[in-house]
């Protein structure tokens, strides 16, 4: 088994970054109480967008694709993204017009 990066951007509007910041501590707070929990890094773009938005993006490590699926279970086959704790997954808790675009990645080469 290999580790499973799920690397998720996500696009700010400006005056909800204090809300976006506080939404993330809940979820790597209940992330990093879960089996195969590995670590969390979040990062905040310099520059904002044009609109006045700014980025930002949130890594978090998981031991195995396996420990991923069991604590984001049920979210991968509902609207709401709900697992099987209630907790909305897949970036799906994150109020409009907040925008996330969640991946999974397995790191193939590294320096």
């Amino acid at each position: 088994m290999s580790e499973i990066n799920v690397i998720n951007t996500i696009q700010v509007p400006a005056g909800m970054e204090a809300e976006a910041e506080q939404i993330r501590a809940v979820y790597v707070d209940y992330f990093s109480k879960q089996e195969g929990f590995v670590s969390s890094t979040f990062y905040k773009s310099i520059h904002r967008e044009t609109d006045g938005s700014i980025k930002y993006v949130n890594t978090v490590v998981w031991a195995s694709i396996q420990d991923f699926e069991r604590v984001v279970n049920l979210g991968f086959n509902n609207t709401d993204g709900e697992n099987s704790d209630g907790m909305r997954v897949l970036g799906k808790g994150f109020p409009e017009p907040i925008v996330v675009s969640p991946g999974q990645y397995q790191i193939i080469s590294q320096s």
